[in-house]
C-alpha cells in the first residue's frame, strides 16, 4: 500500500527542485564550516538532477543515503542542519514529504546561524512560500499533517517534535494562503 505521503513521481519532481532551492539557500552556512567538504553540494545538485528527470527514480531511491553528512562531521548546529536540508532533498526521490523535512532543516539552519536576528526564521519561511509554485504548492498541500500518518517522514518523529515540527506544521498551516504570506 502507497503511503500517503509519497506524492506521484511527478509531484516528487516538482517539489524536489524546490527543496533543493531551499536547501542550496542555506548552503553558504555548512560551506563556512567546511568547505573541502561538497558532500551536500552534491546531494543538491543530484536533487535537481532527479527534478528534471535525468535521474531514474528507482536508482535514486537505492542512491538516497549516498554522500550523505553524518551529525559527528560538523561541530556547528546550523552547519548540521544545512547538512540535512541537503539529505532531506535528495530523499524527496523517494518520499516527496521529504521536501517539507528539506524545507524545516533549511529554516533551523538560517536560525542558528542568525541567533542575534529572532526575525532570521520567519523570513526564511516566507521566502520559502514565495518560491512554491502553484504546483509544488498543489502538491504539498496533499501531504498528510505532520505527525498524523506513521508511514513516512512526517509521521511521529523529529519532523514531527520540537522547532521542526513547529516549522513543519507552519509552513502546513500557510500552505492554503497566498504566496505573498
Amino acid at each position: 500500500m502507497r503511503s500517503p505521503q509519497t506524492l506521484s513521481e511527478a509531484d516528487r519532481r516538482r517539489v524536489a527542485a524546490w527543496a533543493a532551492d531551499c536547501a542550496e539557500r542555506v548552503l553558504e552556512v555548512f560551506e563556512t564550516e567546511a568547505p573541502d567538504d561538497d558532500r551536500p553540494r552534491q546531494l543538491i545538485a543530484r536533487a535537481r538532477a532527479f527534478a528534471r528527470g535525468e535521474l531514474n527514480t528507482a536508482e535514486e531511491i537505492r542512491r538516497r543515503f549516498v554522500g550523505g553528512v553524518s551529525a559527528n562531521d560538523v561541530k556547528a548546529p546550523a552547519a548540521a542542519a544545512a547538512a540535512r536540508a541537503a539529505g532531506q532533498a535528495v530523499a524527496v526521490c523517494h518520499m516527496g514529504a521529504h521536501a517539507l523535512g528539506a524545507a524545516a532543516y533549511a529554516v533551523r539552519a538560517a536560525g542558528l546561524a542568525n541567533q542575534h536576528r529572532p526575525e532570521a526564521v520567519e523570513e526564511e519561511i516566507r521566502w520559502q512560500l514565495k518560491r512554491m509554485s502553484a504546483e509544488v504548492r498543489a502538491a504539498l498541500r496533499s501531504l498528510p499533517p505532520v505527525g498524523e500518518n506513521s508511514s513516512g517522514p512526517l509521521g511521529p518523529g523529529l519532523l514531527a517534535s520540537g522547532q521542526l515540527g513547529a516549522i513543519v506544521r507552519e509552513l502546513q498551516g500557510r500552505l492554503t494562503k497566498t504566496a505573498s504570506q
